[in-house]
């Protein structure tokens, strides 16, 4: 009469409950991922007993087996949080050892700018260049660029706006425009330019409506001031005068529609403005701000009101780093004050043939093995990597119902081996006790 069985099946019980026990433990750990113990029976063999059926001597644990399923993703208010939808894990290093991977993305930026873990390893991907452009390659730990960035003048505006063609004519007799008079031209917008320096430049556009011609063609004069100033030089590169109240005697530049309106016959292209130096509203003196590009060619005249629909500069100030946004490519923005963003990086990920055959480490990462094969690196939403959510976590795959049902059935299970320990004692005792 053998112990064995009963003894290895409270054995497997117990390492059931250990694996259950765990899986409710990390129940609320995000990205962790729940096991499941499997088991495999054992039977003895015999020197001659080739082809017979030997009664086993029980059971033995076979492997505790990791379970790579999705998570669901809960969101949360921290921008820096990451959860993975889909296949993936994150690349952690602490600079030294071996890459870790993990499915927990909450993650924080240390004193030196690092993305990092509770662990303090750092999040790896790909760098950016000083100008935002992603350099793919091999991975480093991404770091978040502590200075502002650099001011851009201004060398293109684009423009699109309404003439109404039925606005009365406004040139004097004598030509010109009076600055301080509204009779004398018909609309004003303005915009904003910025010099090498960043300082903001305010640009005036004034539009006098000019005699129609005798091709019934309608042609309207455009006056300019930077900050209250009169422009130098038209879109020709011609001095432009100024009577003797400081108005200008000729316009910056022109426009010219046909007969039947529509988009501008002239120009077709970009003209040249040359912004002048001056003052700004706080009295401090502003660069001249040479070769703009200004685009009118989506202007229209037509009856209806003036309306400007578009007017826009690709010059801005400097500015400081005010946040970061993350998108489902892993790619990191850096928002600055000035209202401009770039890539900072890009989150890579790492996908393996066989995930259970990663080694748990402890503190929600896992390590390489042989049986987990080589790591396979990509970007988010590439191949078979997820995409990354911003602001939200993945959180475990416990099934804490499911694992509260196991729990009472190894319950069983284990007082079940224990009765048959018992029973076959109780036999034992029979046996010795026969006279």
């Amino acid at each position: 009469m053998s112990f064995q069985q009963g003894l290895s099946g409270l054995n497997a019980s117990s390492k059931n409950l250990d694996v259950i026990g765990n899986n409710i433990a990390n129940s609320s750990t995000y990205g962790a991922k729940s096991s499941r113990a499997e088991f495999q029976d054992v039977y003895a063999g015999a020197l001659t007993g080739a082809g017979t059926n030997n009664v086993g001597i029980g059971t033995s644990l076979a492997s505790v087996a990791q379970q790579f399923t999705q998570g669901n993703i809960t969101t949360t208010s921290s921008p820096m949080d990451l959860a993975i939808n889909g296949g993936g894990f994150f690349q952690l290093s602490d600079g030294k050892s071996p890459v870790e991977y993990s499915r927990n993305g909450q993650f924080k930026v240390d004193r030196n700018g690092y993305i990092v873990n509770n662990n303090q390893l750092q999040l790896l991907g790909y760098p950016a260049d000083g100008s935002g452009t992603i350099q793919p390659g091999l991975a480093q730990a991404l770091k978040l660029p502590t200075s502002g960035i650099a001011p851009q003048v201004t060398s293109k505006v684009t423009t699109e706006f309404n003439l109404d063609s039925r606005a009365a004519v406004t040139t004097p007799a004598a030509g010109g425009i009076d600055l301080k008079s509204p009779l004398t031209y018909n609309n004003a917008t303005s915009l904003t330019a910025y010099d090498a320096k960043g300082q903001d430049v305010a640009v005036t556009l004034y539009f006098q409506k000019a005699a129609t011609a005798a091709d019934g063609s309608t042609t309207w004069n455009i006056f300019a001031t930077a900050n209250g100033a009169n422009f130098t030089t038209d879109s020709s590169g011609n001095a432009i005068g100024t009577d003797a109240f400081g108005n200008p005697t000729t316009p910056w530049s022109t426009v010219t529609f046909s007969a039947n309106g529509g988009a501008p016959i002239a120009p077709t292209t970009s003209v040249d403005m040359e912004i002048p130096a001056g003052k700004n509203a706080a009295g401090a003196d502003t660069l001249p701000i040479t070769g703009v590009a200004f685009d009118m060619t989506g202007a229209s005249e037509n009856g209806s009101s003036f309306a400007v629909t578009n007017l826009t500069q690709n010059g801005y100030a400097p500015g400081q780093l005010s946040g970061i946004q993350i998108d489902s490519g892993g790619v990191v923005m850096a928002r600055y004050s000035n209202g401009q963003s770039k890539p900072a990086g890009q989150v890579e990920l790492a996908s393996f043939r066989n995930p259970q055959g990663l080694q748990p480490m402890g503190g929600n990462v896992w390590a390489r093995t042989f049986a987990s094969g080589d790591a396979v690196v990509g970007v988010p939403g590439d191949g078979n990597m997820g995409k990354l959510q911003s602001g939200a976590l993945e959180e475990s795959n416990v099934d804490l119902t499911a694992e509260l049902v196991n729990m009472v059935t190894a319950q069983r299970a284990y007082q079940a081996n224990a009765q048959s320990i018992k029973t076959q004692d109780q036999v034992l005792q029979t046996i010795v006790n026969l006279r």
